[in-house]
């Protein structure tokens, strides 16, 4: 199938009136051109993490982002949005009994027929594990365009989680993010950052040694002491960005024959094809 894909570098605080005049304006613009899918960031709906320190520490989040359930009214009113438009996006999610909720840092997939798949992120940076619980799980899902992986930012470090979505079928990986540049060795120029240039080496890797297309949004601008690298883009399962945002606000939209590619791709060669798990250590680490 032949779909258009957009991928949001855009900013998301804790005020969920404008969270949700951004997503109808990002909405109203991925339509105009003609997206089927609109990936938004990691936390859309309230906001991200005001820093990322851990207990005790000075930069320890002064702040947390409302925690929504999966049924609520929240993504009710985006799912009334998207109509045939398929839409991931961002939340602080509650889950478990009302007086003790359990928080995870999940994404959502949807369009006006409801949820369509759930991710809750399972590799937490720094302090983040002081905010939410971890998820427990990767796995794909059937949508109008194909069957699809989510991922949240950290997530895309690790080649295990991405290649995980892959054998389980995902022909198009959504990776959601709030990625600052980096916060030891940080530059005025953010396009110089290495935590900017980091992140789109990972999205190019995941998308190449899958073979499979590979849309990734950010947060952009500031919140709290977290400076965003904005760089949402699409790549291709070769590996090649078809459209970015840069380090500014924006979309990246890209058309894609996403059977097509990926046969393309596979053709000569084919990594999934040629693994060897039989030879692959699995488990705890043997040396540090």
């Amino acid at each position: 199938m032949t779909a258009t894909l957009a991928a949001a570098s855009a900013n998301f605080g804790r005020n969920l009136d404008e969270n949700y005049a951004t997503i109808e304006r990002l909405l109203a613009d991925s339509r105009a051109r003609g997206a089927d899918l609109l990936a938004l960031p990691e936390a859309t709906l309230g906001g991200y993490l005001s820093s990322l320190g851990g207990a005790g520490d000075p930069r320890t989040p002064k702040s947390l982002p409302p925690a929504l359930r999966l049924d609520g009214p929240e993504l009710a009113r985006v799912i009334a949005m998207a109509g045939d438009t398929i839409i991931v996006l961002g939340i602080c999610e509650a889950s478990g009994p009302d007086d003790h909720p359990v928080r995870y840092n999940t994404a959502v997939a949807l369009d006006g027929t409801g949820i369509l798949g759930v991710h809750r992120k399972v590799h937490q940076p720094l302090g983040e594990n002081m905010s939410y619980d971890p998820g427990t799980e990767f796995a794909a899902f059937e949508t109008p365009i194909g069957r699809m992986g989510l991922l949240i930012c950290q997530d895309k470090a690790f080649p295990e989680a991405a290649r995980s979505l892959a054998l389980d079928g995902a022909e198009v990986i959504v990776c959601i993010s709030a990625w600052p540049g980096s916060r030891t060795g940080s530059t005025d120029d953010l396009a110089e950052d290495r935590w900017t240039k980091r992140f789109t080496i990972f999205d190019t890797a995941r998308a190449l040694e899958n073979q499979l297309v590979w849309v990734a949004s950010n947060q952009s601008g500031t919140f709290g002491s977290l400076r965003y690298v904005g760089m949402a883009k699409i790549v291709s399962p070769g590996g090649e960005i078809l459209d970015t945002t840069g380090v500014g606000a924006g979309l990246a939209v890209a058309t894609v024959d996403i059977p097509g590619a990926l046969e393309t791709a596979r053709r000569a060669m084919f990594y999934l094809g040629d693994r060897r798990p039989e030879l692959y250590r699995t488990g705890e680490v043997l040396h540090a």
